[in-house]
């Protein structure tokens, strides 16, 4: 069985939509903003890239990163590995070429069907609405956090608000670093 993990940008309260300074959101591009970049607090991203085997994303997600991802060298890992967008709109032909094999998924079943499959780690990137469900249908395995020292208040969040039994997570790995962001990676406890 394969592991999924979910990997984000976190504000404290839970935002996780437009780190990156995707257009829409009035705090877009908050992670470069208003703390002062650590090379160190980002160790695990480039882990991420060389223990994943398979990239998951959302429609909206895979719409925003297919276009700008294949030509950046901090994503370089990522260009020929497989992806699996989840979708019920996206047609094949709205996949972008050179940017590896990409699958689309109709449901969550399929990614349960995914999981099931050889092979090692599959990283879910952005893609708000795809992780709360992976999360609310106990897909999620691990969960990769970067969590700024800021309050956003509106925004989209990593976390549904769906009235659920208690998740329970265990903290595998933590730093703080002096820029006051943290990185907190939690297995989940079945």
């Amino acid at each position: 069985m394969r592991t999924l993990i979910s990997t984000a940008f976190l504000s404290l309260d839970g935002v996780m939509e437009a780190p990156g300074g995707e257009p829409g959101y009035r705090n877009s591009g908050w992670t470069f903003k208003d703390v002062e970049f650590l090379p160190e607090a980002f160790e695990i991203k480039g882990r991420e890239q060389q223990e994943s085997t398979a990239v998951l994303l959302g429609r909206a997600s895979y719409q925003a990163f297919s276009p700008v991802w294949p030509d950046m060298a901090e994503f370089a890992d990522y260009k020929t590995m497989p992806k699996y967008v989840v979708s019920t709109s996206l047609t094949e032909g709205q996949l972008v070429s050179g940017w590896g094999e990409t699958t689309i998924l109709r449901s969550l079943d399929e990614v349960a069907a995914l999981k099931e499959t050889e092979g090692g780690p599959i990283i879910v990137h952005g893609s708000a609405t795809l992780n709360q469900g992976l999360s609310d249908a106990g897909l999620i395995d691990r969960y990769h956090l970067l969590v700024y020292p800021l309050l956003l208040g509106a925004g989209k969040r990593l976390f549904s608000a769906t009235d659920k039994d208690t998740q329970k997570l265990r903290l595998v790995e933590h730093e703080a670093y002096g820029n006051g962001l943290q990185k907190q990676i939690f297995d989940v406890v079945r």
